[in-house]
């Protein structure tokens, strides 16, 4: 009952992962990511250790593939999970295991990223999120991910009304440049639109703001406390 897009920008590096689902708060459990190693998701019956897992092969060099099979073959309920991968080179790459009902996978491997779902109306859901995304090559790592789940559901998406989808995206800092999460909406793809339109503009300033604050716009040197918790 989740589809899930990870990708990366081979223009910027930046590494991303979309999902949606109709159980509550899928941010929570199902993307892990880090910047300059990759970005993972575990679903379906889903095993949260297995994400941190999966970055720790990668960082220690094992590939996409070398990291899903990593964690499968670790994992003594790995039948019932569906994992996925890319890293900051490679293509993406997607592993569905045995327990989990055929009838509504959808798994799409690609160069720049992988589409990975289950209990859909059927492949079609991933095939729609895969064309979306790769059509849109000019455009901001998140916008992509966005128009790809928003694909995949006019394609059909899941039986169930979806609940809740998160964005994260990591560029060159240790912390993400997006992060955005609808943990429980009737219409949880359109909110996320919603909140990506009004994040997407200022993510590259709240970097700045961190990394530089003299130079950021909004809180002039020597702002008063109030001011900078406003702006904040």
């Amino acid at each position: 009952m989740t589809y899930s897009v990870l990708a990366r920008c081979e223009r910027t590096g930046q590494l991303g992962v979309a999902t949606s689902t109709s159980d509550v708060a899928v941010g929570a459990r199902v993307p892990w990511l880090r910047t300059g190693v990759g970005a993972v998701v575990t679903q379906h019956r889903t095993d949260p250790r297995l994400g941190p897992r999966m970055l720790d092969l990668m960082a220690l060099g094992a590939s996409a593939e070398e990291a899903v099979e990593g964690a499968r073959h670790s994992s003594v309920h790995a039948e019932w999970r569906q994992l996925a991968a890319i890293g900051t080179s490679g293509p993406g790459v997607g592993w569905t295991g045995a327990h989990v009902d055929r009838t509504g996978v959808a798994v799409v491997s690609a160069d720049d990223h992988v589409v990975v779902g289950n209990i859909l109306v059927g492949q079609v859901v991933g095939d729609a999120a895969s064309a979306a995304f790769a059509a849109d090559a000019g455009l901001e790592l998140g916008e992509r991910l966005v128009r790809a789940l928003e694909a995949g559901l006019a394609a059909g998406g899941e039986p169930d009304p979806l609940r809740s989808a998160c964005l994260r995206v990591h560029g060159a800092e240790s912390f993400p440049l997006v992060d955005l999460r609808v943990d429980e909406h009737p219409e949880p793809l359109r909110e996320l639109r919603r909140l990506w339109e009004l994040y997407g503009p200022a993510a590259g300033e709240y970097v700045s703001r961190a990394i530089d604050p003299d130079a950021a716009r909004g809180v002039a040197p020597g702002a008063d406390l109030e001011e900078a918790v406003v702006d904040a």
